[in-house]
């Protein structure tokens, strides 16, 4: 069991998966320090971004440039390139 939280967390949606008990994991992280997360749907190639308190940002244009941490500020990540990331 690890004992502190990721400084990023990234989920992957997938057909099985409760989107409630994932988001659950995602606010645990943000709740415990956690500096972003992400909800990425693969069906609708979509990601829902979480920053720590504030709504999370909903992503759906393959052109959008996706939040990151600021450890990780230098790297431009739009929608279309994560999800062809994941095609292979």
């Amino acid at each position: 069991m690890f004992k502190a939280a990721p400084d990023w967390t990234i989920e992957i949606l997938s057909p099985a998966q409760s989107q409630n008990r994932v988001t659950r994991n995602i606010v645990h992280c943000l709740n415990h320090g956690c500096q972003l997360g992400w909800l990425l749907d693969p069906e609708d190639e979509t990601v829902l971004a979480y920053p720590p308190g504030k709504l999370p940002e909903f992503f759906e244009d393959p052109a959008d440039l996706l939040p990151v941490p600021d450890f990780a500020k230098d790297l431009k990540l739009t929608l279309e390139e994560l999800f062809n990331f994941l095609r292979f």
